[in-house]
């Protein structure tokens, strides 16, 4: 009787692996070429913004230490403007993003899909910084930059209030003529007073010596 583990086959392990290793590898290299070739596209897509910003950059001082025209190329390729905007691609690899870092984070300044708009944001952006470092240089104050952001209208809040209105008299003409106020004289007043207190005086004497004499004429009559 023959053993039923005779007709089994034993698989090799080593080889088993290798092949796990080598589908590994190849998935990696698959995936390693995607990424080469989307970062390729992105980095096309910023060639083609810096191209259209050639002539706005030709244009700016080369004396002036503002801005960092470069193209990175790294996991993220950046076109980056200054030290703290660049445009980049977003995720779906076709959208411009113009971005700058700020003290709230990072905002975005400019988007789309057209190449031409971004770059005319950035346009005014380089002349919005341009134009704050001549206000600098001059003592004025610097202007903060807004892309895409149309100037504020004119409210009733910002247009000049008028006076306020006081509770003061308003002088109006009329047919009869002002009465003047009588004037006392300091020496009139100063010898009415005086007679006054001597009549006081007088009435007060004369009480006096009627109270006398009623008391002196009492005693007299119980004599």
């Amino acid at each position: 009787m023959s053993d039923p583990n005779d007709n089994v086959r034993v698989l090799d392990p080593s080889r088993k692996l290798a092949e796990a290793v080598r589908s590994v590898k190849n998935a990696e290299a698959d995936r390693d070429d995607v990424v080469i070739e989307m970062r390729d596209a992105e980095r096309m897509r910023l060639e083609i913004l810096a191209n259209e910003l050639g002539p706005i950059i030709q244009e700016v001082p080369t004396d002036l230490d503002l801005f960092d025209f470069a193209l990175s190329s790294g996991l993220k390729p950046r076109f980056w403007i200054d030290g703290v905007s660049h445009v980049s691609m977003s995720r779906d690899k076709r959208t411009y993003r113009f971005l700058k870092d700020t003290r709230n984070g990072r905002v975005i300044l400019a988007e789309s899909t057209d190449p031409k708009p971004v770059a005319d944001q950035v346009t005014r952006y380089i002349a919005e910084r341009m134009v704050e470092r001549e206000r600098m240089l001059e003592g004025g104050t610097p202007l903060s930059y807004r892309a895409s952001v149309s100037p504020k209208p004119i409210s009733r809040y910002d247009e000049p209030k008028p006076l306020r209105e006081t509770s003061a008299p308003v002088a109006t003409t009329t047919s009869e003529p002002l009465k003047a106020e009588p004037v006392i004289e300091p020496t009139q007043s100063g010898w009415k007073s005086f007679v006054w207190g001597l009549m006081i005086f007088i009435l007060g004497g004369l009480f006096g010596l009627a109270m006398l004499a009623n008391y002196l004429w009492d005693r007299i009559a119980h004599q």
